[in-house]
Parts: C-alpha cells; sequence; structure tokens
C-alpha cells in the first residue's frame, strides 16, 4: 500500500567502547544484568532504561545518538556524514546485527541488505550455496529460490565462478553477488552502503536499473554514500549524521548542500598561509618560507568562486649552495582525499632552473574548475634525477565555492544544442 510506514526509528542510541578489554567487560556485565530480572543498574533503575544506558562509562562514546525518522514504502532515504558519523552503525541496527543501547527501531516486511562487503556471505561456501543461505534466512522456500537463482547468476555476471568458494572472490565479484541476493528476493526495504562505488559502469547501470525496478514495486530504501549527485539523484530525503547525532533531515539538497558546508569550512587557521615547520620532511636542503593562493592582483586569498583564476605561491629559500633544475610536484586533495589535480614540472616539459638564495614559485590556474569543495595543496620539491626527496609539505587550503547550476565535482562550461533533422519530402 503506497504510503504505509516501513520504517520507525525512535530516539536510537549506541555506545562502544575504545578499550577491548573494558568493552568485554562493560558487555558480560550488561548480558548479567538483562539475565537478572531483579538487578538494577546504577541509580535504581531497571536495566536497559536506565544510568547504564544514557550514560558513558570510562573510554566509552555515543556512535548514534537520538536519531528518529520515518521511511514509506517507495521512499529512498540517503545517509550521509563524514567516516565516523555513525552510518554504518545505523544500517546494522536497522539490520538487525547490532542492538541498540537505547530507542526503537521497527522495520515491516523483507529486509535485504548490502552493508559491507561479503557481509551475510559464509567464505566457505559457493556462491550458489550462499544464495540458498541468504534466501532461507528472508524466509524464502527453496522452490521459491530455485524460481530466482537463474536470474540472481544472471544479474551477477559471474556464472563461471558460481560454483566457487566466495573467499575466492575478488572486492568487484562479491559486490555483484551481494547486489544481486540482496535486491532479486523481492526485499520491502533495501539497505545499501556505499555499493554503488565497487563494479564497472556496465554493472553500475544494472545497479541504477534495478533500483529503480524495485523502486516502482514498493520497495523502500536507505542508500548511504559520498556521492553527493548520486544520493540527490536517488533520495528525495536525506538524513545527515554529524558525530552521532541528526545534524539535518529534510529535503536532498538542502542537507547535501549543509554536508558541503561543514566540509568545506575552513579550520581556525588563517586558509591562505600555514605555518609549515610540523609538517615539513626531506633533506630540507631548500624549504619553503611561504605558501598561500592569491588572485589575479597577487592578494592572498581563503577562498574563490568556481571558474576564477587563482595562483599558488611559493616562497622558498636554498641552504644548499645551489640546485639545479630541481622537480616540483602538486597534488590538489579535496576534503575526502581525493586527487583532484595531480602535476610536476617534469610533466608540463619545463626546467626551473637553478635554485640559489632566496625565490619563488607559482603555479596558475587560469580557470579553477573545482566545484563547492575545499582544496588542500600537497608539494614536493625533487632533484633532477628524482632520487632525492628536498622538500615535502602539505597544508594550505583554499576553498572554492560553487556554482548553483552545478553539482559535479567540478565545473565544466559547455554550450547545449538540439539541431532536429529536416524532414525529407517524398513523392509529388
Amino acid at each position: 500500500m503506497t504510503g504505509e510506514v516501513l520504517v520507525t526509528v525512535d530516539g536510537v542510541s549506541k555506545k562502544f567502547c575504545r578499550s577491548l578489554k573494558k568493552s568485554l567487560w562493560y558487555g558480560a556485565r550488561d548480558v548479567l544484568s538483562e539475565l537478572n530480572p531483579f538487578a538494577r543498574a546504577k541509580g535504581g533503575k531497571p536495566p536497559g532504561n536506565g544510568a547504564a544506558d544514557t550514560e558513558l562509562r570510562p573510554d566509552e562514546f555515543w556512535a548514534v545518538r537520538d536519531v528518529s525518522f520515518e521511511l514509506r514504502r517507495g521512499e529512498c532515504l540517503g545517509l550521509i556524514g563524514r567516516n565516523g558519523a555513525g552510518k554504518t552503525t545505523l544500517l546494522k541496527m536497522l539490520n538487525g546485527l547490532v542492538k541498540p543501547d537505547r530507542g526503537s527501531i521497527e522495520m515491516r516486511g523483507r529486509v535485504g541488505a548490502l552493508i559491507a562487503l561479503g557481509a551475510g556471505f559464509n567464505p566457505v561456501l559457493t556462491g550458489r550455496e550462499n544464495i540458498y543461505v541468504n534466501g532461507s534466512i528472508l524466509g524464502l522456500s527453496k522452490r521459491e529460490i530455485d524460481e530466482k537463482i537463474d536470474a540472481i547468476i544472471d544479474f551477477a555476471d559471474i556464472p563461471q565462478f558460481i560454483d566457487s568458494p566466495v573467499q575466492n572472490y575478488s572486492s568487484g565479484m562479491q559486490v555483484r553477488l551481494g547486489f544481486a541476493v540482496a535486491s532479486s528476493l523481492a526485499p520491502d526495504i533495501l539497505l545499501l552502503d556505499e555499493v554503488l562505488a565497487v563494479g564497472d559502469m556496465g554493472f553500475q547501470s544494472k545497479c541504477y536499473n534495478r533500483l529503480g525496478q524495485l523502486r516502482k514495486a514498493g520497495t523502500a530504501f536507505i542508500l548511504v554514500s559520498h556521492n553527493m549527485p548520486q544520493i540527490t539523484k536517488f533520495c528525495g530525503k536525506i538524513l545527515y549524521l554529524k558525530g552521532g547525532r541528526v545534524a539535518s533531515f529534510g529535503p536532498a539538497d538542502q542537507s547535501a548542500a549543509l554536508l558541503l558546508k561543514d566540509m568545506n569550512a575552513c579550520s581556525t587557521d588563517d586558509c591562505s598561509s600555514l605555518d609549515t615547520g610540523p609538517q615539513e620532511a626531506g633533506t630540507l636542503s631548500c624549504v619553503v618560507t611561504k605558501a598561500y593562493f592569491s588572485n589575479t592582483n597577487g592578494d592572498p586569498v581563503a577562498e574563490i568562486s568556481t571558474g576564477e583564476p587563482v595562483t599558488l605561491v611559493l616562497c622558498y629559500r636554498c641552504h644548499a649552495e645551489h640546485i639545479m633544475n630541481p622537480v616540483l610536484e602538486l597534488v590538489l586533495r579535496d576534503q575526502t582525499g581525493d586527487a583532484l589535480f595531480h602535476g610536476s614540472s617534469r610533466m608540463a616539459g619545463i626546467e626551473l632552473g637553478k635554485f640559489r638564495g632566496n625565490g619563488m614559485l607559482t603555479i596558475a590556474f587560469p580557470h579553477m574548475p573545482a566545484n563547492n569543495m575545499k582544496l588542500t595543496a600537497a608539494i614536493a620539491l625533487w632533484d633532477s634525477a628524482m632520487h632525492e626527496l628536498i622538500y615535502w609539505w602539505r597544508g594550505v587550503t583554499l576553498r572554492v565555492n560553487g556554482d548553483p547550476n552545478s553539482k559535479g565535482r567540478v565545473s565544466i562550461h559547455c554550450s547545449w544544442k538540439h539541431q532536429p533533422q529536416k524532414a525529407t519530402l517524398t513523392g509529388a
């Protein structure tokens, strides 16, 4: 029934312990408390609802704290946040793999999940045997699985390996089989954690089409991804977790924009210049004394708009008598650590000449294509043979504000044109 609530999460919290020994001790105490109906937690409250569930003991921390939401049939909820924000922990609680310390979760219908690579698979069983095991867990009879198994194997596109142990599968093969099983057994609710981050273009296109078919059939999705265009494309609502708490829950564009804003926010340090001392490495026969991004007027800038020109300025001091034709290497990384740009003076066919005393290096970008992200520059200075790492340093940052008309990682100006074919006149 359209509009039927399939997932209800009310005030869910989960805590973990950083110390293994203490974690085992706390776990044993909590289990004994739950088995003893007359036990009382500290403060005289019954276990399961008292101080043990609300107060942190030494070395404990909240992985998820007071999360609430509803998901209806046919809806797709995006779950976003930085690494360690609690996304996978929340999915594991929804799938029943982890018990919440507080709050309640109600799932109505059959749940399919692909939360971690190889999760739910017995590595010593073959792919075919794992299909039957997973189907049985979901309540399907052998006859029902028999009817679906050919379609599952065909979707996974690994027929030559289906009777091999799963432990011999590559990561891509495990994802193929896992997604095929989770999406083919008619789930009412589907939990997906970074599923489409692995696999080739052909497999991803099959996944997109399968998700569309399931959504039309009324399956509800919870999709975890760091791919913002993917999340905003599929999800009507997004739950943004920050430090285990709900930072935003609402329309996809609104929550995604808030995450990007948080990730792009500069630290309390001056973004245009950074003390390089603690981050220096190499032989240090030549060091960078100052680094900053500048605009067309030569003024230091902490942020620009996408498409604007910008120059990275490096002031150096050479301690050696001289260094001839060193090679300068630059990597620009986004806030997730992915390299947006990687180049060097040698790749550009440029010889830098003789370094002696003080000097300045500049790397100019006529049009910065990065879109709505914070960039961090890392530089390395090598000798001409690239045998000696003279200087290695990273830290200077630049915030690039986004183009509202572009949701990609880069903003590329292009023109759009439609030229209809003229009709051909036939016979008079």
